[in-house]
């Protein structure tokens, strides 16, 4: 009897021992936890506040603060491990195959997801901006993390993924506040060049959406099979340029022709011989 007594004691006190050095461990866990995520949410809505009152984009500002606060949090789990005697760098290790497995599985999206956050930061075009991207042009209405969505000339919705957008050519046709516009104008061969160049800029002047910085400038450009082609370059606010171009190409067209010019046709000259009988 005896013996088992001293069993007993033997099992209770290691018991005892067990539940009061897990008990102390679970709290100082929990304590750790508490005080860990009371601080990471505090960065972070600092974190937000301060991005609140900068230039960074508001699609960007809860990103931002989310990965920070998940990036303390990472650290205040690791911390909890180690209270309870899990080695950290086994975890971590768990951790990285992990994340690298999931990364491997989400690549593309992974790669949407960079493009997206590179655009939100460097601003190569601006919602409302007219656009040409992947081989598409149109309105911008949205940049999301993910996608760039496009409205094109006769109102189609068009998402581009991100990583078609950052990672080719960009086209922002209203990035500027001015633009310039290049027409191509033909007369033919017999008519005065001095005549319809003057023609021309009488037209120019006389818009006054047309502006006087930088000038505009009309020269011979080239010497066509049927026709002496003029350049016509003016410039004018970008808000003005399909209004304008649509204008000047109609009463340019008026203008040469009552100024006595001939607008030529594609012309060929067939010569006919003769043979003799002989």
């Amino acid at each position: 009897m005896e013996e088992t007594s001293a069993m007993l004691d033997s099992a209770a006190q290691t018991f005892t021992g067990y539940v009061t050095e897990f008990g102390l461990s679970a709290v100082g866990a929990l304590a750790v936890l508490f005080v860990g995520s009371w601080i990471a949410k505090r960065i972070r809505a600092a974190l937000r506040s301060h991005l609140s009152g900068t230039k960074i984009d508001a699609t960007l500002i809860p990103f931002v603060s989310a990965l920070v606060y998940w990036g303390i949090m990472a650290f205040v789990i690791l911390a909890v491990l180690g209270i309870f005697g899990v080695p950290t760098a086994s975890a971590i290790a768990v951790f990285g195959a992990a994340g690298l497995a999931v990364g491997l599985a989400l690549q593309g999206t992974l790669s949407n997801f960079a493009a997206g956050v590179m655009l939100l930061i460097f601003r190569p075009f601006n919602v409302g901006d007219w656009v040409e991207v992947s081989g598409v042009a149109g309105s911008v209405k949205e940049i999301s993390i993910f996608n760039t969505i496009l409205a094109t000339g006769d109102n189609v919705k068009v998402v581009v993924p991100n990583s078609k957008v950052f990672g080719q050519e960009i086209k922002n046709y209203t990035a500027h506040e001015t633009r310039r516009i290049d027409l191509v104008m033909g007369v033919g061969y017999d008519d005065d060049l001095q005549v319809a160049r003057d023609t021309m800029m009488e037209v120019l002047t006389g818009d006054e959406r047309v502006l006087e910085e930088p000038a505009p400038n009309i020269q011979v450009m080239n010497l066509g099979d049927s026709s002496v082609d003029f350049i016509v370059r003016p410039w004018c606010q970008t808000s003005d340029y399909w209004p304008l171009r649509w204008d000047l190409t109609w009463r340019m067209k008026e203008g040469l022709e009552a100024a006595g010019c001939n607008i030529p046709y594609p012309q060929r000259d067939v010569h006919l011989f003769q043979e003799n009988a002989d």
